[in-house]
């Protein structure tokens, strides 16, 4: 069993991903920490010195890894994954795919000082620019994310409940 978790920056992926896959008693991996792995460089670095076509490269190559040897797994992906070329057609054909919907302002609210600097498309933005920029970037991956399998509203859910709701809802 592979399960995919999409959705914006912030939305929850890792954070929920971890508690999920301890939950379910499986694996986890986070796709960006895989590629700064596979890579040995930071998704900053690579975004700066190989550019974003190689991370996008590296990215799918990272998912072809996961599922080729991880056995049972939650799969935190990165915000643009599902966006580039056929990746989420395949997430979908590989295992179940888990979109986490949040709406910007809640994104913004539950994001660290340290989770605004550590993604470089935040950084530099007051308030208003990051929620006018994350409208016009989640309204463009609205069509991708929503080809998930499974759905969570997760704006008005504590992540204690996301999380049952998702094991409830695999086990079933």
């Amino acid at each position: 069993m592979i399960l995919f978790l999409v959705g914006y920056a912030g939305s929850g992926k890792s954070s929920l991903g971890k508690r999920l896959a301890r939950r379910l008693a499986i694996g986890y991996v986070d796709t960006d920490k895989r590629v700064e792995q596979m890579v040995g460089a930071t998704i900053a670095d690579i975004f700066h010195y190989e550019g974003e076509e190689y991370f996008r490269r590296s990215e799918r190559m990272a998912v072809e890894a996961i599922v080729e040897c991880e056995g049972d797994v939650v799969v935190a992906t990165g915000g643009g994954l599902p966006t580039w070329g056929d990746n989420m057609s395949r997430l979908n054909e590989c295992g179940t795919t888990i979109y986490l919907r949040r709406s910007p302002e809640q994104i913004l609210a539950r994001l660290s000082e340290y989770g605004r600097q550590k993604r470089p498309m935040f950084r530099g933005k007051s308030d208003e620019e990051l929620l006018r920029f994350m409208h016009e970037q989640m309204a463009l991956r609205e069509p991708y994310y929503a080809a998930a399998k499974m759905t969570i509203d997760c704006t008005t859910m504590h992540d204690d409940d996301v999380v049952e709701y998702i094991a409830n809802a695999i086990n079933r």
